[in-house]
């Protein structure tokens, strides 16, 4: 170790196998961060000025709409900027930095999944009760829940991975930090960073899924007793979007972090949905069979095109 001067600086390698694709990855990155963007904010604006979307669900979307907006802006910018022939290089720091907020938006993400899914039982298993239930302040804990929770789940990875020393190399396999690229780098034993990881991932999505997955059992239970088809098809109209989206949220993790083989490229094709299209699949998923917001959409946008004309 004396012998070895500690890495001030990574070298981000992108996607591999992607070489002389720099402008298509650049076009692709682009259209996709901009549709989601575009697509979020839309979201976003339609839950704020619509009262009639001024509900739990819509509010607890709205917030996935933020962290939607913020999650693939931890790595885009920074791969568009080497896309078009900027430096690879990133600090120790800015490492450290889209580790922690890539861990702290993506376990934020995974906990509001589980906290939409509780909200979707309450409504279709307590109707009655539901106000009551799902009250602004029971809303405010348990999004507030969700950020503390997410911070000390992020902070323990960071502090775990860059408490180690680096002294070489300093080319990371993919187009930004992450746990498993980042500590092969280290020039430590990385063994005991290496299973905290995994099991603190493993944990919280394991304990997300298995509440998801008996909210929706509930759920599921309560939609066959009801006796029309009109019914039972309005409540399951009112689940399946937000299905939709956990099934996309929880394929990329399992295959990331839970799986035994590991596949630079693969991975990193991996990531890319997780960070880039899927975000941007969420305001169609979430508009698309939703009259509400799209009302809310249409309305907005009249008022705004009614407003810049006067």
């Amino acid at each position: 170790m004396r012998n070895h001067t500690p890495v001030t600086e990574f070298l981000l390698m992108g996607i591999p196998h992607t070489q002389g694709l720099e402008h298509a990855l650049f076009v692709f990155f682009l259209t996709f961060y901009l549709l989601t963007l575009v697509g979020n904010l839309l979201i976003l604006l339609a839950t704020l000025t619509s009262s009639n979307l001024h509900t739990p669900m819509y509010f607890f979307l709205g917030n996935l709409s933020v962290f939607d907006i913020f999650f693939p802006s931890v790595s885009s910018p920074k791969m568009m900027l080497y896309l078009l022939g900027q430096s690879r290089t990133i600090s120790y720091q800015g490492c450290a930095c889209q580790l922690f907020f890539y861990h702290f938006l993506g376990c934020t993400e995974c906990f509001l999944y589980t906290v939409m899914a509780y909200d979707r039982f309450a409504a279709i298993c307590h109707p009655l009760r539901y106000t009551a239930i799902m009250n602004p302040r029971v809303c405010a804990i348990l999004t507030l829940s969700t950020w503390m929770g997410s911070s000390v789940h992020a902070s323990v990875l960071t502090f775990l991975v860059f408490k180690l020393p680096y002294c070489g190399p300093k080319e990371v396999g993919n187009f930004f930090c992450d746990i498993p690229v980042v500590l092969s780098l280290a020039c430590a034993d990385t063994s005991l960073a290496h299973r905290v990881s995994v099991t603190n991932v493993g944990v919280v999505a394991l304990l997300c899924f298995l509440l998801v997955l008996t909210s929706y059992t509930r759920i599921i239970i309560s939609i066959l007793r009801i006796s029309s088809s009109e019914g039972r098809h309005r409540a399951f109209s009112t689940c399946s979007a937000h299905l939709t989206s956990v099934l996309l949220f929880y394929g990329p993790v399992v295959l990331i972090y839970l799986r035994p083989a590991s596949s630079s490229w693969l991975d990193s094709m991996v990531q890319v949905l997780n960070n880039i299209v899927n975000p941007s699949l969420n305001p169609l998923i979430y508009s698309l069979r939703n009259k509400d917001v799209k009302l809310a959409l249409r309305k907005a946008l009249i008022q705004g095109v009614r407003t810049s004309g006067v």
